[in-house]
């Protein structure tokens, strides 16, 4: 049985930088969940965040800082090594990781300005998968994810 990688948060764990989950109600989550075949992670927990943590957004594409100005790229990208670890472990080739995060943003990204304006982008976890192969997807395309899934 083919596995997929799905963000921590996206499962309902309260992995994100406020405390909280943002679980998904997703029929084909819930069908992989109960077929057995979801691995969650969170790359900023497994890069040594802690819970909470102020927001932290993505610059210029490749370093990530807090909005208290404290350079978190080491953490993020720690966090995005490990889970192309992971997905080498397990042969996974589909993720389905939390649009917008600076790890996981896969179409948007925060602009670095706190102001919470989006730009295209994708995060530091989203390119190392996404550079190694690996389909990453949003929580808008579980669908995608599935139709690429099974193929």
């Amino acid at each position: 049985m083919r596995m997929v990688l799905v963000s921590s948060c996206l499962l309902g764990e309260p992995v994100r930088y406020d405390g909280r989950g943002c679980a998904c109600a997703h029929p084909v989550l819930a069908r992989w969940i109960a077929e057995g075949r979801v691995v969650g992670f969170c790359p900023e927990i497994s890069g040594g965040l802690p819970v909470p943590r102020p927001p932290a957004e993505l610059i210029d594409g490749s370093r990530v800082v807090d909005i208290l100005g404290r350079d978190l790229t080491a953490e993020f990208s720690s966090g995005a090594r490990q889970a192309l670890a992971l997905v080498r472990a397990k042969g996974i080739t589909v993720a389905v990781l939390k649009e917008g995060s600076p790890s996981c943003g896969s179409g948007t990204i925060c602009d670095g300005s706190f102001s919470g304006r989006r730009i295209p982008g994708a995060g530091l976890t989203t390119a190392c998968l996404s550079a190694a192969g690996i389909w990453v997807f949003n929580e808008a395309q579980f669908d995608q994810a599935a139709e690429r899934l099974e193929c």
